[in-house]
């Protein structure tokens, strides 16, 4: 089942050949950027393909060292707009209970009611709300982010990678994508303190979005 519904075609220019576009400026002094017109050919609705993609984050913990994990279940649509970015949109759906940083005691405590409690919060979500091109290849999504039913926004910077047809017919597209939060806005609390003074988990978390997507049917199977 399709979570979008595709927007009516834009209308056609009837006599002037085919030139770039031009990009929503950012602010009412910036240069505009210009889209690349093979971009255009992107324009649909795309499914985030998890045996291919990563989804995950990275804590500094004990002020010295990097965690780093990932959540295994999700689903996704998203639809790009190669001709105007900013009708693109994208919602991704997270199991909480997915996480994943390859030490199960750890993951067993971040699934808990000290972090996540995905007993209580199965799920976390991503819905954007916006979406900006920052240079030819940079794009700024700009969404709503729940935990915990907590609803806070995030601006998700996103690279575009390029695109290839696979080997089995399929149409991929690839984005890397970051954005980074304080964790206590989301309720996301605990913490113990080092002898030193400092935090064993940073308040800091970057999350990280290494996305393949694969273009999803006419009929959204």
């Amino acid at each position: 089942m399709n979570l979008f519904s595709r927007p009516h075609a834009s209308r056609r220019t009837p006599t002037a050949p085919p030139r770039p576009t031009v990009a929503p400026a950012a602010t009412p002094t910036s240069a505009p950027v210009l889209l690349d017109p093979a971009l255009a050919a992107l324009t649909g609705e795309w499914i985030i393909d998890p045996a291919h993609s990563r989804i995950g984050f990275s804590v500094r913990h004990a002020m010295v060292t990097t965690v780093r994990g990932a959540f295994a279940e999700y689903r996704s649509r998203l639809y790009f707009d190669g001709r105007d970015p900013s009708r693109s949109r994208a919602e991704i759906v997270l199991s909480t209970g997915s996480v994943d940083t390859g030490v199960e005691q750890r993951d067993a405590h971040l699934i808990g009611r000290d972090f996540l409690d995905a007993a209580t919060y199965p799920r976390m979500r991503f819905q954007s709300s916006a979406v900006r091109l920052k240079s030819p290849d940079v794009y700024v999504m700009t969404g709503d982010l729940t935990i915990k039913n907590t609803t806070r926004p995030v601006d998700l910077e996103l690279t575009y990678i390029g695109t290839v047809t696979d080997p089995f017919g399929y149409e991929r597209v690839g984005f890397d994508g970051t954005t980074t939060i304080n964790r206590m806005d989301w309720g996301l609390s605990y913490n113990s303190r080092l002898a030193e003074g400092g935090a064993m988990v940073s308040e800091t978390v970057r999350l990280q979005f290494d996305i393949a997507a694969i273009r999803a049917t006419p009929n959204g199977s």
